[in-house]
């Protein structure tokens, strides 16, 4: 399943790295940025994500319309995302194709010309964006627990900033901090594919050989959980909640642990949560448990969507199932059934040349080397039942917090007070 990696480094810090698979016709390749929304300061909040829609609006060489027509003749598929910690320009076409890709989308990221007409326009299509959330409290919800979770921190913002500070956006302002912090050694060029290495390298480094050397972001501070209950409240059908604990970083000692312990209360239709809260109970259609984890800092939650006067019901059965997997020894067949699961979710994925470029860029990031997937499936299965135990009872005595949007009564709240 392997493919062959390779990795070099450019005069100027870039470091191109790629997956040789051979048996595939296509070729992804993304340009990767080690910076995303926490490292912007408060009155940048949002410009990291507002760069990645500019990008696709003209360079020097192409407008708008230019690029999505050559991405269109070539059949392939563009685009890009931003994350607190990340920011990413990629693209995937057949193998044939993968010079004029590489081409384009290094002039996008290199050459773009922020032109204040098309700022103007896509601003109001951030604004649209921010609203969208605001009109989505499932994602909203997200937003208000990692503001309440890490107040005062980059972690705690949204990734598409305010409408304060979007709308302030400019051509000036966007260069600054690309020229702060766009350098050579937070930039990854990874790709997958039937690509050779020796011949990409070369291509790239013709075509980053202009961006400077250097890191280019402060040092990043670890951010301080705040534990207690924060209810929003708002006038929608359901009140939803989000109930999170401590989890651990990307380089964490816990982290396979978090992963599988994921799974058990909320990670699959079989899970605890799933099955406790939904199909026996029917309390709500929409709950799981999900794991984020960056450099410094994690966190385990668990959401539901229910009735406004189930608030303080769910929340209980949630916290009780943690305390069941912090009290009570897993039947084997039910972590063995979790190991399946997560494994066979990696695996899957694994067959396609995005998530193994992805992955390129990722474990560099995070551990500077490749972790292969034989590594991630040993570690997956030497998490013992006690390790589950140990985990849980970590995340009921670390910091919890419990944030609830919706119509919310007075003895709903009251209910929930003694549950964090």
């Amino acid at each position: 399943m392997e493919g062959v990696y390779s990795k070099s480094v450019l005069q100027n810090g870039v470091r191109v790295i790629t997956e040789k698979i051979p048996d595939v016709r296509s070729v992804s390749v993304g340009i990767w940025v080690a910076a995303g929304s926490r490292d912007e300061d408060r009155d940048e909040a949002g410009i990291s994500h507002f760069i990645e829609h500019m990008v696709f609006k003209g360079t020097e060489r192409y407008s708008s319309l230019d690029i999505a027509k050559i991405f269109d003749q070539m059949g392939g598929i563009s685009n890009a995302f931003t994350s607190k910690e990340i920011t990413c320009f990629h693209v995937k076409v057949l193998k044939n194709h993968m010079d004029k890709a590489v081409g384009l989308l290094s002039d996008m990221f290199l050459h773009s010309v922020f032109d204040p007409v098309e700022i103007e326009k896509e601003c109001q299509v951030v604004l649209q964006e921010i609203g969208m959330v605001e009109d989505s409290p499932d994602d909203l919800i997200h937003d208000l627990f990692c503001e309440a979770y890490w107040p005062d921190h980059g972690l705690g913002r949204s990734i598409l900033g305010t409408r304060e500070t979007v709308s302030a956006f400019d051509s000036d302002s966007i260069r600054r901090y690309m020229s702060k912090v766009y350098k050579g050694s937070k930039v990854i060029v990874a790709a997958a594919g039937d690509v050779d290495h020796e011949a990409f390298r070369d291509r790239i480094n013709g075509l980053f050989d202009v961006l400077a050397d250097g890191n280019g972001v402060v040092a990043r501070s670890a951010p301080l959980p705040k534990a207690g209950i924060r209810f929003v409240r708002k006038e929608l059908e359901q009140a939803h909640i989000l109930f999170g604990f401590k989890g651990p970083s990307v380089t964490d000692k816990w982290r396979f642990t978090a992963m599988l312990f994921n799974v058990i209360p909320g990670g699959s239709m079989g899970s605890r949560l799933f099955q406790e809260v939904r199909e026996k109970r029917g309390l709500a259609y929409s709950v799981y448990s999900f794991l984020s984890s960056y450099e410094d800092a994690g966190l385990l939650g668990t959401y539901a969507a229910v009735a406004p006067d189930n608030v303080s019901a769910v929340a209980e059965i949630i916290r009780g199932e943690i305390m069941k997997l912090a009290t009570c020894p897993l039947l084997i067949e039910e972590l063995d059934a979790a190991r399946d699961h997560l494994k066979s979710e990696l695996l899957l994925l694994s067959e396609s040349t995005d998530v193994r470029m992805a992955r390129l860029a990722k474990n560099e990031i995070a551990y500077g080397r490749q972790v292969s997937y034989d590594e991630v499936v040993d570690n997956i299965e030497a998490v013992s039942s006690e390790d589950i135990i140990a985990f849980a009872d970590a995340c009921l005595s670390g910091d919890a917090s419990l944030v609830c949007l919706g119509p919310v009564s007075d003895a709903e709240v009251h209910r929930c007070a003694g549950l964090i």
